[in-house]
C-alpha cells in the first residue's frame, strides 16, 4: 500500500514538471534590450560648488542684527569603468569646507529673553569616500534615452571647530564624526552627444550609521553615535550633472 502511494506521487510530479517545462518552452517575453553603455568605456565626471555671503544687520528668524560672513566650497570628482555591457564599477571622492564667521548679533527669544552672541566661528570639513556600481538600460531601443540605477557604499569624515567669544570668556568645541552608508540612487540621462550624458539622481534607499566626539573647553568630552534608514523619494537629494564617457 505504501510503495503503491509512493509510486502515485511520483508519477504526479513527473508529471507536473513536464507540464512546467513544457510551458516554459511556449513562453516568451519577447523582450528585446538594447547595448547602452558597451563594455570598456570610461565614465568621469567633476562637480564643483562655490558660494560667498555677507551680513550686515542682517535678520534670520530669532537672529536680529547679524554682521559677518561665510562661504562653502565643494568638489566631487568621479571615475567608472565598465567590466561589461551596461554594468560599470567605479569610485567618487568628495571634499567639502564650510566656515562662518558672526562678529556680532542677538538671539531674540521674546521681548524680555535677549543674549548676545560675538566672534562666534565655526569651520567644518568634509571627507567622502565611495565605492559604487552603475547598472544602465535603455529605453526601448534608444542610444540616447536610458534609465541609470547607482548602488553604492561611502564611507565619511567630518570634523568641525565651534568658537564663542574673546579673552576671559572664550570658549570652543571640536566634533569629529565617522559614518558609513549604503544607498540606492535611481535616475534618468540623455547622451548629448557620443561622448556626455546629462543626469539626474533620485536617492530611494539609505541606510547609514555615525559616531561623534566632541570635545569642549579640553575638558568635556561626549560621544554620540546614530542609525538611520530611509526607503522612501528623498526630493532634497535629487542631484544633475554631466558625466563624459570616453
Amino acid at each position: 500500500m505504501i510503495k503503491s502511494i509512493k509510486r502515485n506521487i511520483t508519477l504526479i510530479c513527473l508529471f507536473l514538471g513536464a507540464l512546467s517545462a513544457q510551458g516554459q518552452s511556449h513562453f516568451s517575453r519577447n523582450m528585446e534590450q538594447t547595448v547602452f553603455v558597451p563594455k570598456g568605456q570610461w565614465v568621469t565626471g567633476l562637480s564643483a560648488d562655490y558660494s560667498q555671503n555677507k551680513y550686515d544687520n542682517y535678520q534670520f528668524l530669532v537672529l536680529e542684527n547679524i554682521t559677518g560672513n561665510n562661504y562653502n566650497f565643494k568638489v566631487s570628482p568621479m571615475l567608472c569603468y565598465t567590466v561589461k555591457d551596461d554594468l560599470g564599477l567605479g569610485g567618487r571622492f568628495s571634499y567639502s569646507r564650510m566656515r562662518t564667521k558672526i562678529s556680532s548679533a542677538d538671539l531674540v527669544l521674546s521681548s524680555e529673553d535677549s543674549f548676545d552672541v560675538d566672534n562666534a566661528y565655526i569651520i567644518t570639513q568634509n571627507y567622502n569616500t565611495t565605492a559604487l556600481l552603475r547598472n544602465y538600460m535603455s529605453i526601448g531601443k534608444s542610444t540616447r534615452f536610458g534609465i541609470v540605477n547607482e548602488v553604492h557604499i561611502t564611507y565619511g569624515l567630518s570634523e568641525s571647530k565651534i568658537t564663542n567669544g574673546s579673552g576671559t570668556d572664550f570658549t570652543g568645541s571640536f566634533m569629529r564624526t565617522h559614518s558609513v552608508s549604503i544607498g540606492v540612487q535611481p535616475g534618468l540621462m540623455m547622451f548629448l552627444n557620443n561622448y556626455s550624458a546629462l543626469e539626474v539622481n533620485v536617492g530611494v534607499l539609505e541606510l547609514g550609521y555615525s559616531k561623534n566626539k566632541q570635545i569642549t573647553d579640553q575638558v568635556h568630552i561626549s560621544n554620540t553615535t546614530m542609525k538611520s534608514a530611509n526607503f522612501k523619494v528623498n526630493l532634497f537629494s535629487i542631484s544633475i550633472g554631466v558625466a563624459f564617457y570616453l
